[in-house]
């Protein structure tokens, strides 16, 4: 069974929060902005426009002791991320997830904020939300259906989100849980108790910035590591800003992907919108879905 935290009604509180790489507080202005209009009272705390002088928004104690708070608080509803970046992996061991389970809250975000929604659901079966983070609702975004599915899924509204075919597809149609998100985060937690059990599961995955023998190297983790073997379906989001080495890769994302997933039998479904670039479309980390591809494709949620 798969806990889902309550939705959110008017004046719920939204708590934004920095566990991992440093964001200005201006950066977070449209998004602080926007979730206001939804109808939410918003707080922001101290690793959010910190002093730091480094990569991260504060020391690990800093922002460990700022994420509890959120978690512990019996006044916020929903916590949304600043930003990802890299951090959690060295908390994560850390923080106290007691208070949480007995009155669970949804946790939006990711990239980095990847390291929770797997541990979360590995440890926990409580669902939470791979979604746009502060930094989306800048330049415009605040207006777009990406942005606007989160506020629809805070609300309990059933996701439905659909892709364009792919020449590497391959069709199918299939029902299961979804977990994911980012693969260097994934392939980061294997063999930790963060690691996810992906037999049986709606698998998606995204990345942005990799050298594409890293991409191989990594997708080749998940493979030897048996996170490839069972899967109900495969959703390959964007994977954006590829880098190559001066004597090429030879093959392009998709390719690799193709190929190491080429001896399995279910439906992979290729730029899907979930990605480090617009659109990332919000999806419930632990929610059902019917997954279905063919002339079009389809992720949706089941009630």
């Amino acid at each position: 069974m798969i806990t889902f935290p309550p939705y959110l009604k008017p004046g719920d509180t939204i708590a934004i929060t920095c566990p991992a790489g440093y964001m200005p507080l201006e950066k977070a202005q449209a998004c602080i902005d926007t979730l206001k209009n939804w109808g939410y009272t918003v707080i922001a705390d101290s690793t959010l426009g910190s002093n730091s002088e480094n990569y991260f928004s504060g020391t690990d104690e800093e922002r460990l002791a700022a994420l509890q708070t959120a978690l512990d608080s019996p006044s916020i509803q929903a916590i949304l991320f600043g930003r990802g970046g890299y951090g959690l992996g060295r908390i994560i061991d850390r923080i106290d997830f007691g208070r949480f389970e007995r009155q669970p809250k949804w946790l939006i975000g990711f990239s980095d904020i990847t390291v929770l929604h797997a541990h979360i659901y590995r440890n926990y079966k409580i669902a939470t939300l791979h979604a746009p983070m502060a930094g989306a609702f800048n330049d415009g975004g605040s207006q777009t259906d990406a942005v606007f599915s989160l506020d629809r899924a805070l609300k309990g509204e059933l996701i439905h989100v659909t892709a364009e075919p792919h020449p590497f597809n391959r069709p199918g149609i299939v029902e299961g849980r979804l977990v994911g998100g980012n693969l260097a985060l994934l392939a980061h937690l294997t063999g930790t108790p963060s690691q996810l059990k992906t037999k049986g599961k709606i698998l998606f995955l995204e990345d942005v910035g990799e050298y594409l023998y890293n991409l191989d190297r990594m997708l080749w983790q998940l493979k030897r590591s048996g996170q490839l073997d069972r899967l109900a379906g495969l959703v390959v989001g964007g994977f954006t800003d590829m880098k190559d080495t001066t004597r090429p890769f030879g093959q392009q994302a998709a390719e690799i992907i193709r190929d190491i997933v080429s001896e399995y039998d279910y439906p992979v479904a290729y730029d899907f919108p979930v990605s480090h670039s617009a659109p990332n479309y919000a999806l419930k980390v632990g929610g059902r879905y019917n997954f279905g591809v063919g002339e079009t494709v389809s992720l949706q949620e089941i009630a």
